[in-house]
């Protein structure tokens, strides 16, 4: 594959970065500040770059999505978008957008959160329908910009969705719980990569569901796999349960 790789500079910019080059070929990187060490042309603006790419994958920042998105637009390029805390008129750029080329978003790219997921919608309504509370409990470094994390948010998406959207997220709660609340706990502090537990808390009974990342590594390889099933793709916004739906 050919890659455009928005965001190079930054700490999973630079995994993937290293882990991509093994197999493919980095056609440029998108960053503020420019690099001339890597082994690719880096721009600080992605319009500068008037070559050919297979498809562009996006760990960056909310606030540089739009233009990337536009970029793809016009040039026809898939795109993976890993980037988190996007807003309202972003999001709906992109579900536009996806109308148009292919686009895959997640806000966890790792193979195991992804699994987790798949596992939550099959559970979650049984547990609470028999009474077992739900909270989520995510631990990230202390230089992490958005709290709650997006993958906390993505699980508790899954939740509720497959409860009808009945419960009423409750952040960082300072009062006594509620039955219909979902709660959703964040720590940071240190260089914790990522830290997930989804607990369904029951009467003189607990299940514990915990995903632990040890290295970004593991959102690069993610990252690539998508990219890799997202160029052979018709028009859409996809998600990485598509690209596990034939595997389940």
């Amino acid at each position: 594959m050919q890659l455009i790789i928005n965001g190079c500079n930054g700490k999973m910019g630079q995994v993937l970065s290293q882990i991509a080059s093994l197999k493919n070929k980095i056609v440029c990187g998108i960053s503020q500040e420019i690099d001339n060490t890597k082994q690719f042309p880096v721009y600080d603006d992605i319009f500068k770059f008037n070559g050919d790419a297979d498809v562009l994958i996006d760990f960056s920042i909310a606030t540089a999505v739009p233009k990337i998105i536009d970029y793809c637009t016009q040039k026809k390029i898939p795109a993976v978008i890993c980037t988190t805390g996007i807003d309202n008129t972003t999001q709906k750029k992109i579900e536009y957008s996806a109308k148009i080329i292919p686009i895959m978003q997640s806000a966890n790219m790792s193979i195991g959160i992804n699994i987790v997921n798949l596992i939550l919608e099959r559970i979650s309504k049984v547990l609470f329908d028999m009474n077992f509370d739900i909270e989520i409990l995510e631990k990230h470094h202390n230089k992490k910009i958005d709290s709650p994390s997006g993958t906390a948010l993505l699980l508790a998406d899954t939740i509720n969705k497959s409860l009808e959207n009945k419960l009423e997220y409750s952040f960082d709660r300072n009062h006594q719980r509620q039955k219909n609340e979902l709660g959703i706990s964040c720590i940071r502090g240190g260089t914790i990569v990522g830290e997930h537990s989804i607990i369904f808390a029951g009467s003189n009974e607990n299940i514990e569901i915990k995903h632990t990342a040890y290295s970004r590594e593991i959102f690069a390889i993610g990252a690539l796999k998508a990219a890799e099933f997202i160029i052979n793709k018709s028009n859409g916004l996809y998600s990485m349960k598509d690209l596990f739906g034939d595997i389940l």
